[in-house]
């Protein structure tokens, strides 16, 4: 029993300094891997300083921190606006093209962001003026907005996704390799979801066309654009080298294990940032001063992220120490003759109602571990648990009143985000939880290992 309630203090603690006590998810995860580690007892110092030294050491740990780099310097190249000015030359001229540009630029976007404030921030700050212009409220364009804010943490690298491979349910059963794949078709069935919500919304509220003005042709907005799509598309490059059967063929020619030789987690950011730094070359920072006040900017989330991550690993292996997995399995063999649908049900709901007052990220590290457990057990394959936990936890931009992204959105549309706390729930945070439970027994389709 000491593992497991080592967990549920680390819960505890977590829950209370982040949602409490109205502090940083960093340093939450600072007190839960210390009041994790108090449970070792006598061994306290020797427990903590190995499962912090292998925090310290891990390839997740690297990569994200790497990935909030790349995000933050291609984010001030302006690639989001060209992203955006190739969607509105294919959408803009149809009923509702605004919101549908605004949906896709924040899937985009939150696959390289992945925060839910940011791509409010960035992309409603084109996009909700845009949609405001084409006859549509206030209330309709933050809520479109804050809907979409989640999106980006369905998608591969966010801070979420690798607090979730790190936990100590999920380290022994898959690796990075094993759900890359799964979790960029999670993260299109999710865009897809919002597409679908556009759709409904348009129709029920109105959104017309975008001014001629916001628009411009393709042929002008692709040939300055470009480059930002390629940017995304670099990300596959690794992918194809280290998975079947492409992997197979690089495997042959190089004489070692491509996987083995090639680590996804090292190579995914660094071959985005060098192919970012080519194609967005005009756009960097010029001089010294510039450069500097680009890392001033990045060095706060830096810290964070890798302060966050070097905890929940840390965590993680306190947990494993003291003989989790052991110590769950009389209570998870339980589940084992309940129903996929009824344990996705369950799990799914206790997720939505923890990311209440949670960001996803938190959210993810106090529940995520248990949850994964209790999703395997009721017989839901590895890679479609890991992915219907992110889709659940992703709605942080849609569940009021704690909704962070949702305020930002209001701001921005200059509403009262009162207004649209029914609305966000009805539209998207619903649907989240169902789409959740749809890949959870296998009715949408994920891509296995």
């Amino acid at each position: 029993m000491n593992a497991i309630l080592a967990l549920v203090a680390f819960i505890a603690a977590i829950v209370v300094w982040n949602a409490v006590f109205k502090r940083n998810i960093g340093e939450a995860m600072v007190v839960g891997f210390l009041v994790t580690a108090a449970f070792a007892g006598t061994d306290f110092f020797a427990v903590a300083w190995e499962s912090l030294v292998d925090g310290l050491k891990s390839e997740i740990t690297f990569a994200a921190l790497a990935f909030v780099f790349v995000s933050e310097l291609l984010t001030r190249t302006g690639l989001v606006q060209r992203m955006v000015d190739i969607l509105s030359s294919f959408l803009g001229r149809r009923r509702g093209g605004s919101a549908y540009a605004a949906t896709v630029a924040s899937g985009l976007f939150g696959a390289v962001a992945h925060n839910g404030a940011a791509i409010v921030a960035t992309v409603g700050s084109i996009t909700i003026p845009w949609m405001k212009r084409s006859k549509a409220s206030g209330e309709t364009a933050a809520l479109v907005l804050s809907g979409n804010a989640g999106v980006g943490a369905t998608f591969p690298f966010s801070g979420a996704f690798f607090i979730l491979l790190a936990a100590p349910t999920v380290m022994p059963v898959l690796s990075a390799g094993d759900i890359v794949a799964t979790i960029f078709v999670t993260g299109a069935w999710m865009v897809g979801m919002r597409l679908i919500m556009a759709y409904v919304i348009v129709k029920r509220r109105g959104v017309q066309a975008m001014e001629p003005q916001d628009i411009h042709p393709l042929r002008a907005s692709f040939k300055v654009g470009w480059p930002s799509l390629v940017v995304l598309g670099s990300i596959a490059v690794p992918i194809l080298l280290t998975a079947p059967p492409t992997a197979d063929f690089v495997s042959a020619r190089i004489g070692v294990d491509a996987p083995d030789a090639i680590p996804l987690l090292i190579w995914l950011p660094i071959v985005m940032l060098l192919v970012g730094l080519l194609v967005e070359r005009k756009a960097l920072p010029k001089g010294r001063a510039q450069w500097w006040d680009l890392f001033g900017a990045v060095g706060p989330k830096l810290g964070l992220v890798g302060v966050t991550m070097i905890s929940a690993f840390a965590a993680s292996n306190v947990l494993k120490t003291l003989g989790l997995d052991d110590q769950l399995k009389p209570y998870l063999e339980g589940l084992t003759g309940v129903s996929p649908l009824v344990a996705a049900i369950v799990v799914g709901v206790v997720i939505v109602l923890v990311a209440g007052p949670l960001n996803t990220t938190s959210t993810v590290a106090a529940v995520g571990p248990v949850a994964f457990a209790a999703l395997t057990a009721a017989g839901i394959p590895p890679h479609v648990a890991f992915a219907a936990i992110l889709v659940w936890a992703s709605s942080e931009g849609c569940s009021p009143p704690g909704a962070a992204p949702l305020y930002v959105a209001a701001g921005i549309a200059e509403i009262n985000p009162v207004r649209i706390f029914v609305p966000v729930v009805l539209y998207y945070l619903l649907p989240t939880l169902l789409f959740g439970v749809l890949m959870a027994v296998g009715l949408l389709w994920l891509p296995g290992a």
